[in-house]
């Protein structure tokens, strides 16, 4: 090993107290990729929340809805035909090059899981569901949120069909998804207790979905501390009836009843509960008052015993039209974002020991090193240390393999893609230089270069992906200037 790298160890990542998770793209927003996100907050989350439809038997299908019936006179987001998510374009006869798979792929090449959500037509035979399944099984251990807030009336799922039959739908799917695709966690999005004060308040059409949450992985529910719901019909004023607001303390009351009632429901066992959607909207609160809520909701959190039955939050999202963002999209430039006082406020919260994935020394290794690619949450990779006489000049890490990684260093991640040589480590200082002389950790984990496992792997090939390192990086560090300029 080099002079200035110490203590080869393997480790391995795992599960945060607390998941983070973030939603890219949806009807208000397009997706952005996963290099300029992870550079605008630092760190990856555990899983990125995309948004797609399928209704391939509908005469609009495959446009986007709002684009086939542009023309068409709507009161309000979910007045279409079918729901205004980007199409699905995998299934029968389907294109795998396409979306979402090459934003799958940037998901995972960049050390997330994906969560797919994904509305479909609960008509469609067996046969597409399979087909469905078949595409989603390279992706690892991903998640599958199906019909979500399918105990509201607003989605096409809910406007067609009946509670009992998207609850059966639910669960023919999920078992599909089991034969063909066991890597893939489904996930039953619905409401929660009516009544967070009664011990026995029952949530929403619980006889019909009873079996669905029975069936799910993860259970969920979309909640938002304050959602301007007539967005962007209307402009969110006092006094208005286009918007909610929920107390924070009944927020958190409600999702401790709904998990402890949803346990009950479930033979007494626990499944995990997330928020799939979350955020305070800005329409309501201002931009400068956004995330004052959300950080006593995450106070809350870290005071009750919420570990016990609560998986995680998804920030909804990142970039958005409305002022559900940490930034909104310049209205003059889609591709542009503006970055939100919530933004700031957000990174801290990514800091927090809290939501930082737990990382595990384990034993010293010398190369070869194989490292394995789990899931977020389950990661064997490699780390050493840096001896650091002070804040350097020039702090780089070289390459000489082909690798698809991720590299932290004092908390602050790096992507390196394969075809990358050289990665810079600087911004590690630029907003906290060190003190004095300092031992560095790095730790690198490499996940699927391709976005996608590979079956020629081995049995557990859906499960785990594997990448042997041969070389060692390299680091370059100094402690002047090349030259200043006089």
């Amino acid at each position: 090993m080099a002079d200035n790298i110490k203590n080869l160890h393997k480790i391995l990542r795992k599960p945060a107290k607390c998941g983070l998770d973030l939603g890219d793209g949806s009807e208000r927003a397009e997706y952005v990729s996963q290099d300029y996100i992870l550079n605008t907050l630092g760190r990856p989350h555990r899983n990125i929340n995309i948004m797609y439809t399928y209704y391939p038997k509908d005469k609009e299908w495959p446009q986007r809805i709002s684009e086939a019936c542009k023309d068409m006179e709507i009161h309000f987001q979910w007045d279409y035909p079918y729901d205004d998510y980007f199409p699905y374009e995998g299934g029968i006869g389907g294109d795998l090059s396409g979306q979402p798979f090459e934003q799958m792929r940037d998901i995972r090449r960049h050390g997330q899981d994906v969560t797919l959500t994904l509305t479909i037509d609960c008509s469609l035979p067996e046969e597409y569901l399979r087909a469905i399944a078949k595409d989603l099984r390279p992706f690892g251990r991903m998640r599958l949120r199906i019909n979500h807030e399918c105990d509201g009336d607003w989605f096409t799922h809910n406007q067609r069909y009946s509670y009992q039959e998207i609850a059966d739908f639910f669960v023919k799917f999920c078992g599909i998804i089991k034969e063909e695709a066991p890597n893939v966690s489904t996930i039953f999005c619905a409401g929660s207790v009516q009544d967070p004060d009664d011990p026995n308040s029952r949530v929403g059409h619980e006889e019909e979905f009873t079996k669905a949450y029975q069936t799910a992985d993860v259970w969920s529910t979309d909640c938002y501390l304050a959602l301007h719901y007539g967005w962007p019909f209307d402009i969110c004023e006092k006094g208005s009836d286009t918007y909610s607001v929920n107390p924070v303390e009944a927020f958190y009351k409600k999702l401790e009843q709904s998990a402890k009632h949803l346990a009950v429901l479930n033979g007494g066992k626990q499944q995990k509960l997330v928020v799939s959607e979350f955020n305070t909207d800005g329409d309501v609160t201002g931009p400068l008052h956004q995330a004052e809520s959300i950080k006593r909701f995450v106070k809350r959190l870290k005071e009750g015993n919420s570990a016990e039955w609560f998986d995680g939050f998804s920030m909804y999202q990142f970039r958005d039209r409305g002022r559900l963002g940490l930034e909104i999209e310049d209205p003059n430039n889609k591709s542009v974002g503006i970055p939100q006082p919530l933004l700031k406020e957000y990174k801290e919260i990514l800091k927090d020991e809290y939501f930082l994935p737990q990382i595990e020394q384990m034993a010293e290794v010398s190369l070869p090193i194989v490292l394995r690619w789990g899931s977020a949450e389950d990661a064997e990779g490699f780390a050493f240390e840096a001896e650091l006489e002070k804040t350097p000049e020039f702090f780089e890490i070289v390459f000489q393999e082909e690798l698809n990684l991720m590299i932290e260093v004092k908390g602050r991640w790096f992507y390196k893609a394969p075809g990358t040589e050289r990665i810079d480590l600087m911004p590690v200082f630029f907003e906290e230089p060190l003190m004095q002389a300092e031992t560095v950790p790095i730790c690198i984990f490499a996940p699927p270069a391709s976005g996608e496992n590979d079956a020629s792997q081995g049995e557990d090939w859906a499960e785990n992906y594997y990448c042997e390192i041969t070389r060692m990086p390299e680091l370059r560090i100094r402690y002047e200037a090349v030259e200043q300029v006089q």
